[in-house]
């Protein structure tokens, strides 16, 4: 190996040094990296995707492909697991030309990149095979050049490209030769090889009436909407099992319920906290098993939205409502993370499909499985009370809808809903109402109302980014020309009572109090579906600037939705790291850093001789630090926990409903919490101890950025 090494260094510096001269310093950069590639590569692909022929759309789309199994999961994998420094940080006088990497050396990305484009090229568009080879050859001899990379790097990568893009294609060559003819014989009649796109042949299926033909149709859009659905849980359920994330607040905190599990909670129902229950009794107490059920429940949503509107409007539809919803940031992210919203979303709509089931069929069994699903609602997050107005708003507008609220079945639906929320009204009865104060409080309906529009116009910015501009735009004129429509039929005018006054309702409320983005979730997914509805009925009569534009909107937010996912990948794009500041993964980033500093603290005061335990400032933090140091997470269940929140006279969140720390009277302890800036410990914890010493800032890292910062205190001597 010292032999290879030396050899490797011996090439290394050959190419940097002795080939070194000030033309290949100047060109060289450039095809290294440049602010022209990026925007050059998009509209590439663009121009493949929506001018190309066949064979150009299938190069584009097995080149996204590779970039993403190869460059963000084999690459990056290898990277971490061999973690070579890079020569300018191993090696003397390595001149450095361009901008310094933080992942390992071991494999150059950039050559697995750009041998992985050649392959493909060589296998699906020859046209441009020898220019794509070069462009590989030159970038692959410059990452040397530069001093970012060992000549190993470079042949480990290229073999990596080669190997993964010649692997894929044949990969879904198979798959498309075995599944294309038994599940899709329209399209793979059109398209029987990937490597041969052309070599159509006469379909099967010529003879079929238009009605024959249309079923048939919608039977290969049903499939196709189903493999996506499918291929996307086990994406979701890879990424959490990459560990790229660490917990949110959130979700740490409602760890810490779900080992208590109780009839209901400070600020939330109980569902979330029996959610993750359910999945750590599966996979363990882990990120994955906190997260499991989301990307599940993510998956029966979008299977349950396909069958409907394959029943109520066509499977093409369907597919395309199941391509929107995954294009869309804020329910990306509920794919993701497990926190009240994603079972609000899920039981909100399982409402809206059983209602409008019981309403077309004239079913009152469906009515009961309605107002279970409002209950599960409801027992998720106080919001799913709405949908019982969104309901009435629908019997108000639709005449012929009144006429079911003469039958049993609306009202056997709405004693079920009721007696689901016992649990929760029990709870507060026991505990003061408080449930319903902290509302109030977080509503701002505890203060004057100014009225103003800056809260309306944040409202308004944040959704339109995190539903994505175009189906922002899209489902808002879907639901203005639904509402000037005096001849909207009964399925438009249910979807639009089931979303729009939710919307309608925070919207106003803007003009109070600020609103979360998050807040109107339950909302999004009937919208989308009036969005889609009514764009499709519009597409049907002739007109495709609908289909561009929400065509557009998938692209872009597929995109969108994969930075939000990695966003080490946009300095990947840009050329320079996302700043801390704006970069969102940094709440879910460094909390296994935050653990050990404050771990090692708490060492070190206990090596006086006296039991230390820690505090945290914030619910957040605390739940974080019970979840993320070893010895906290064994006790989080026992009766003296390692950490706690500190100690309040009134409830400020659910850890004041459980036992504190003031039987560990005389034991030592480390407060944490969150700061910009060095303060002065809280006053209530100075007069609990007998001295609080204050140990500092404490910068917590990830990938060379700080993500936090923590203040910590040394507290002796309980009092």
């Amino acid at each position: 190996m010292r032999w290879i090494e030396s050899l490797d260094v011996g090439g290394f510096r050959f190419v940097h040094e002795s080939l070194r001269n000030s033309a290949l310093d100047f060109i060289l950069p450039f095809f290294s990296w440049n602010v022209l590639f990026v925007p050059a590569l998009i509209l590439g692909a663009i121009w493949l995707v929506w001018r190309g022929d066949s064979r150009g759309r299938v190069f584009a789309v097995m080149l996204g492909l590779a970039i993403i199994v190869g460059d963000g999961l084999i690459c990056s994998s290898i990277k971490r697991a061999v973690a070579r420094p890079r020569p300018f940080a191993a090696l003397a006088d390595v001149q450095q030309l361009v901008g310094k990497g933080t992942s390992g050396s071991m494999p150059s990305s950039h050559a697995a990149n750009w041998f992985a484009a050649t392959t493909l090229a060589w296998l699906l568009w020859r046209r441009w095979r020898w220019i794509v080879l070069g462009i590989a050859c030159i970038v692959a001899f410059s990452r040397v050049y530069l001093g970012v990379h060992y000549p190993s790097d470079v042949l480990v990568g290229a073999a990596l490209g080669i190997g993964y893009a010649f692997t894929l294609v044949w990969v879904f060559e198979k798959g498309w030769q075995f599944t294309g003819r038994k599940w899709f014989p329209m399209w793979h009649a059109r398209l029987p090889s990937l490597r041969n796109p052309h070599a159509a042949t006469k379909t099967a299926t010529t003879h079929l009436t238009d009605a024959e033909h249309f079923q048939l149709q919608d039977r290969h859009w049903m499939r196709l909407g189903y493999v996506v659905i499918g291929l996307l849980l086990l994406i979701r359920l890879a990424y959490l099992a990459s560990g790229k994330i660490e917990l949110s607040e959130d979700e740490a905190y409602q760890w810490v319920w779900s080992k208590h599990l109780a009839a209901s909670y400070y600020s939330k129902p109980p569902m979330i906290a029996y959610a993750q229950f359910l999945g750590t009794q599966l996979w363990g107490d882990t990120a994955f098993g906190v997260r499991f059920l989301s990307p599940v429940i993510a998956a029966i949503l979008a299977g349950s939205l396909l069958g409907f509107f394959a029943r109520e409007v066509s499977a093409k539809a369907g597919f395309w409502l199941v391509m929107i919803l995954s294009a869309t940031p804020l329910l990306a992210v509920g794919s993701t993370l497990l926190t009240i919203d994603p079972l609000s979303v899920l039981f909100w709509t399982a409402a809206m499909l059983s209602g409008w089931r019981a309403v077309r069929e004239e079913n009152d069994r469906q009515w009961i499985w309605t107002g279970l699903w409002l209950g599960l609602g409801f027992l998720s997050k106080y919001i799913a009370l709405v949908q019982i107005a969104c309901f009435g708003l629908f019997f108000l507008l639709w005449k012929p809808a009144r006429l079911l609220l003469r039958r049993p079945g609306p009202y056997l639906g709405l004693v079920v809903m009721i007696i689901c929320t016992i649990p929760v009204i029990w709870w507060n009865w026991k505990n003061d109402w408080i449930t319903v104060t902290h509302l109030a409080n977080r509503g701002g309906l505890d203060q004057e109302w100014q009225p103003t529009i800056r809260f309306m116009r944040d409202f308004l910015l944040a959704e339109a980014g995190l539903l994505n501009p175009v189906f922002f735009i899209a489902a808002m004129w879907a639901a203005v020309g639904i509402i000037k429509n005096r001849h909207r039929d009964r399925l438009e005018a249910y979807l639009l009572c089931m979303g729009t006054p939710l919307f309608a309702f925070y919207a106003i409320f803007t003009l109070r109090s600020a609103v979360l983005p998050n807040w109107i979730a339950p909302a999004v997914v009937p919208m989308f579906c009036l969005m889609v509805v009514y764009w499709s009925r519009r597409i049907q009569t002739g007109r495709m600037a609908p289909v561009r534009w929400l065509t557009a909107g998938v692209a872009f937010g597929l995109a969108a939705v994969i930075l939000l996912h990695d966003t080490g990948l946009v300095s990947k794009v840009l050329g320079f790291p996302l700043p801390a500041k704006i970069n969102p993964l940094n709440r879910v980033h460094g909390w296994k850093e935050t653990a050990r500093v404050v771990g090692e603290a708490r060492t070190k005061l206990e090596a006086g001789g006296k039991a230390a335990f820690v505090i945290g400032g914030h619910y957040g933090i605390t739940g974080q630090l019970s979840f993320y140091m070893p010895d906290a997470k064994a006790q989080v269940t026992s009766r003296e926990p390692l950490v706690y929140y500190q100690s309040s006279l009134e409830p400020d969140n659910q850890f004041y409903f459980w036992p504190g720390y003031q039987h560990r009277k005389g034991q030592n302890a480390i407060y944490v919490r969150k700061a910009k800036s060095r303060g002065t410990a809280p006053e209530r914890l100075t007069k609990e101890f007998e001295s609080v010493t204050d140990l500092g800032l404490y910068d917590i890292l990830d990938h060379n950025q700080v993500v936090r910062s923590i203040q910590l205190f040394e507290c002796r001597g309980l009092r």
